[in-house]
């Protein structure tokens, strides 16, 4: 399936939210390093999420804001935001895991 294509057109992420964009660096860069994305969520996200790890489950669009969807629509499965997407709640890192 092509990058960003669902066949229901539902997506399914994980995040971490945090505050300053600093932090979200730091993650990202740790993620990339191999840490557990689910692990880091539980420790540093701010969202009630936190405690599932950052699972979101599915969404449609217009279910999330319009900059972390457009994010998370266009990563392929199992990848991760390479910069983290600010909306009105913070900064987030995203996993697309379906």
């Amino acid at each position: 399936m092509a990058k960003g294509k669902s066949k229901t057109g539902k997506v399914r992420a994980s995040h971490i939210l945090v505050e300053k964009h600093s932090q979200a660096l730091d993650l990202i860069r740790r993620v990339q390093e191999g840490e557990d994305f689910g692990a880091l969520a539980r420790e540093h996200s701010s969202c009630s999420s936190a405690k599932k790890g950052g699972d979101l489950g599915y969404f449609s669009r217009g279910q999330m804001v319009k900059e972390f969807e457009r994010a998370a629509y266009d990563l392929s499965v199992g990848a991760i935001t390479t910069n983290p997407v600010k909306t009105q709640f913070g900064y987030h890192i995203i996993k697309r895991t379906g």
